[in-house]
């Protein structure tokens, strides 16, 4: 199932919506840039209960980096399918996610995670697409056996991925329940409540989407991502850790952990950010990514 284009959050303009065939599913991107080729290019991995629109302050200011740009919309968010039952964790994204890479036929490209994007980030990076994969950006990321905070993006996030929890809530009260939560991810509350609550909200308003929306809260496991992330000191790869300094949901100490482990990388601290740093700092984000892929280029 997908969403009509009509409800649909805004992306970032000048790009081409695309989709592609994978497994049996629909999957959605947008490409920017293309002109520049399939190798070397970004590819944007969103957070839970985001989309591509997560991305969209942040594109515009990637585009000088003379890259192609890939930004997905995950299955069971965006345009891309919702199915329902299914394997929607980061090792079910990584699964065709890895044929998206070989499908597209993208060499030495530059993979960018955000939350649970990262975590599947590190998984193509560390297991399924080694080959594929040139260098890996992980923002605010899952890892270790952290996959999700108590209390986000949902209250009691343990009761809800009980197999049941979904019969428990009605759709008004999910939707109720997001509204208040998400906005404690931001350091800009009242601001991203303005300018993107809606967007993260309105795509789970029917029974559907909110079963699918259930699926992704069973699907963060956190021991899928252990060995993972601790097989990240050994990827070989150039790596930057990006993460907002107030993050409540996966705390710094994670970035410092992850900085530590892994040789030569790099730590970009973003102040006055918290989790959802896509929004609060995209400037600051993308700084950072630019900087990073100019010191690839000065590799090459």
């Amino acid at each position: 199932m997908t969403q009509s284009t009509a409800q649909l959050p805004r992306v970032a303009g000048a790009g081409e919506r695309r989709t592609i065939r994978l497994i049996h599913y629909n999957v959605t991107y947008y490409v920017y840039g293309a002109e520049h080729g399939t190798d070397g290019a970004l590819v944007l991995l969103h957070d839970v209960l985001a989309g591509a629109f997560s991305w969209r302050e942040v594109i515009p200011l990637l585009t000088s980096s003379g890259r192609a740009i890939y930004v997905l919309d995950l299955l069971g968010h965006g345009l891309s399918d919702h199915p329902w039952p299914a394997d929607t964790s980061v090792w079910g994204h990584a699964d065709y996610l890895a044929m998206f890479l070989e499908a597209l036929q993208l060499t030495n490209v530059v993979l960018v995670g955000h939350g649970l994007g990262g975590g599947v980030a590190q998984i193509l990076a560390t297991r399924l697409s080694r080959e594929r994969v040139a260098a890996l950006v992980v923002i605010d990321t899952v890892c270790y056996l952290h996959a999700f905070a108590e209390d986000w993006p949902l209250p009691h996030m343990k009761e809800r991925q009980e197999y049941d929890a979904p019969k428990r809530a009605s759709v008004e009260e999910v939707l109720r329940d997001l509204r208040a939560t998400l906005p404690a991810a931001s350091a800009r509350p009242e601001q991203f409540k303005q300018q993107m609550l809606d967007d993260f909200v309105s795509h789970w308003n029917s029974e559907l989407h909110k079963e699918v929306l259930y699926q992704h809260i069973r699907n963060l496991i956190p021991y899928y991502v252990n060995s993972v992330s601790s097989d990240l000191s050994r990827v070989g790869k150039p790596v930057l850790i990006i993460w907002g300094e107030e993050d409540q949901q996966i705390p710094l100490k994670y970035a410092q952990r992850l900085h530590r482990e892994i040789p030569g990388s790099q730590l970009s601290i973003i102040p006055q950010a918290g989790h959802l740093v896509l929004f609060d700092a995209p400037e600051a984000v993308a700084r950072a990514i630019r900087g990073f892929v100019s010191s690839l280029s000065a590799r090459a």
